[in-house]
């Protein structure tokens, strides 16, 4: 299956989340803040991403990260409201590629780009004996 077939550069999507304590660099390392984590700011930067072309994509086929490149560039708190979003910048034959930023209202909290690439499930599963 071939991307250039069915996605579009300038898809897009966006996404909020509250950030819970879950998400703090300090729920995972003690002693430190407790301030949105980065991975958990890049987990929300590929769940965006996934959600920019999931529809376009035909039933047993997914796509999975492959590749980052972010900067975070400024601390989120507890209870703060995050916006993400994700748009396709490039489409090859089996890579997807974005730019992707987040905001606490009007100030960037990160950005950067992000891959991610073509998969189908089943062929995915058998190859790594997965079920």
């Amino acid at each position: 299956m071939d991307a250039r077939d069915f996605i579009e550069i300038g898809m897009s999507a966006e996404r909020t989340l509250v950030v819970p304590a879950e998400r703090t660099v300090g729920h995972f390392v003690p002693g430190m803040p407790f301030v949105y984590a980065t991975p958990m700011m890049i987990l929300e930067m590929e769940m965006t991403s996934g959600d920019a072309i999931r529809s376009a994509l035909q039933p047993g086929w997914v796509t999975v990260g492959t590749e980052v490149d972010i900067r975070h560039l400024a601390a989120a708190l507890v209870g703060a409201t995050v916006r993400t979003t994700a748009t396709v910048v490039a489409v090859e034959r089996r890579v997807i590629r974005f730019e992707v930023e987040a905001f606490e209202g009007a100030r960037k909290l990160g950005e950067g780009r992000h891959a991610r690439g073509l998969v189908n499930v089943e062929m995915f599963n058998k190859r790594l004996g997965a079920t």
